[in-house]
């Protein structure tokens, strides 16, 4: 594509402590802007810390003049497949030395990020963050409340000692400029309309969930873990299943909570399908016919885009993803964030009112076209490369500050 050449070539060092084939909503982005940066030339150098049961004498993948990185880790607690980074911003400042990326771009804020946001500040070299994951917005969810404004500082801290953050959502990016946070940008996350599609329903899966012809399907997508609201899903479905005997609440996904939901909910209506990935996991989606969504934690919610790509109602708070692309009653339901009784009351309104519903998925797929990956590629290349030339726009003027005569 001619717009893929309109900038030189770079050469991005990408910092993150997630990165596939781990599952989660980073991991899958991260993979996905790699992927593109590397379609339209820029070499890529992907900094991350060994996974789980990775051999250390793999070869480390990437362009072979520019080779990923690979860095020791730990694993990090309440999320046992995935592990963070050691500190180490010596070791990066040599390697950087001897192979200069002309951009940093670290996306998560952990002793990896941190170590080489020293390191790239030490070089020279311009930085970048993407804001991911709401760190702070978790302690309470894992006994942690005390720690939720230290983290927020550092949070604040660290993005602000980079020359430019990227948040994937409009609203998100005004929060955090609320917050104190400067320079920020939004840079969306996409979504594979080729993959997830309403034309990959299977009643042949709906038969085997146990649902009839006419009985309604609800589904969650996404990591069982008590930071996603998991109970207010359970609650909305238990509501209509009184009206509605025959329907069915899928969960798609694992995580350290789903053996103690699964304890609790061994009635058949209740079906739990493990991680799909892939076009089992398009399949899934489409199958169903409501999503929910009570999780207040996002920063934006991968699974809501992928939701409406295939057809679904979705019903979410009006955060993160859900308050950018879906207009309320239209393509979707929103409740204000934190209104539980508002948020079974939008699932109920779907089930009991079946235009509404044929309504609201006609209009779903329609609300995300513009997400199309190659549109968030462009995107993120031209930022990168903005952030680079004014680097050197103020690099140059500085030097001439330094030789310029008496």
């Amino acid at each position: 594509m001619e717009s893929q050449n309109r900038n030189p070539q770079l050469t991005v060092a990408l910092v993150t402590e997630t990165y596939p084939p781990e599952v989660n909503g980073v991991a899958m982005t991260l993979g996905r802007l790699t992927a593109g940066l590397r379609q339209r030339g820029h070499r890529v150098q992907v900094v991350r810390p060994r996974q789980r049961n990775e051999a250390p004498s793999a070869s480390p993948s990437g362009d072979a003049d520019f080779p990923d990185l690979l860095v020791p880790g730990l694993p990090i607690p309440f999320y046992p497949g995935l592990r963070f980074g050691l500190p180490n911003a010596d070791a990066l400042i040599r390697h950087w030395r001897r192979q200069r990326p002309d951009i940093v771009h670290i996306a998560t804020e952990g002793p990896l990020g941190s170590s080489a946001l020293t390191a790239a500040r030490r070089l020279g070299l311009p930085v970048s963050s993407g804001f991911h994951t709401n760190f702070d917005a978790y302690c309470r969810h894992y006994g942690a409340a005390w720690l939720r404004r230290p983290i927020a500082a550092h949070l604040r801290r660290f993005h602000n000692r980079c020359d430019a953050t990227l948040a994937p959502t409009q609203s998100l990016a005004n929060d955090l400029r609320g917050n104190g946070y400067q320079n920020v940008s939004v840079v969306s996350r996409g979504v594979d309309l080729r993959l997830f599609h309403p034309g990959r329903r299977s009643e042949a899966l709906r038969q085997q969930w146990g649902a009839g012809a006419n009985d309604p399907v609800l589904i969650y997508v996404g990591r069982l873990a008590p930071e996603k609201n998991l109970g207010l899903a359970v609650s909305a479905f238990e509501a209509l299943r009184r009206q509605q005997p025959g329907a069915r609440l899928v969960f798609v996904g694992d995580g350290p909570a789903r053996t103690a939901l699964a304890a609790r909910h061994r009635d058949p209506a209740f079906v739990f399908c493990g991680a799909r990935h892939g076009e089992d996991l398009a399949t899934h989606y489409a199958s169903a016919d409501i999503f929910l969504f009570p999780s207040l934690t996002e920063t934006f919610g991968n699974v809501t885009v992928e939701a409406l790509a295939s057809g679904l109602g979705v019903v979410a708070y009006d955060c993160a993803a859900a308050a950018d692309l879906i207009e309320d009653g239209l393509s979707g339901c929103l409740a204000p964030p934190g209104d539980e009784a508002a948020f079974i009351a939008a699932a109920a309104s779907l089930v009991q009112r079946p235009h509404l519903l044929a309504q609201v998925r006609n209009l779903a797929q329609a609300s995300v076209a513009h997400l199309a990956w190659d549109r968030v590629h462009e995107r993120f290349s031209s930022l990168l490369w903005q952030l680079v030339r004014s680097s050197e726009r103020k690099n140059h003027a500085e030097n001439l500050f330094v030789i310029a005569p008496d």
